[in-house]
């Protein structure tokens, strides 16, 4: 009970020294921290996943040209402005 660490303040704008994630959770990490809202942080991350699940099996067509499919080009460029945010 005499550890000073016990008795340290919160404080939610800054990660505790113990906590170092690992390369793979680096970008649900960013994800979740970015966003301050608790439930908003969740759906953004859920959403994100969601974005990589789906895209490979929102490529059914024999075309491979991403010309005359929208929805899969929308897909695309939103992993892609995705990848660039973080």
């Amino acid at each position: 009970f005499a550890d000073p660490d016990n008795f340290s303040p919160a404080d939610p704008l800054t990660t505790p020294p113990h906590i170092k994630p690992e390369w793979y959770f680096l970008f649900a990490y960013a994800i979740l921290r970015s966003i301050p809202n608790k439930l908003g942080g969740v759906l953004a991350l859920a959403s994100s996943l969601l974005v990589l699940i789906l895209m490979p099996y929102l490529h059914t067509s024999k075309q491979r040209a991403l010309t005359f499919r929208p929805t899969t080009q929308a897909l695309f460029w939103l992993f892609v402005a995705n990848i660039l945010i973080l």
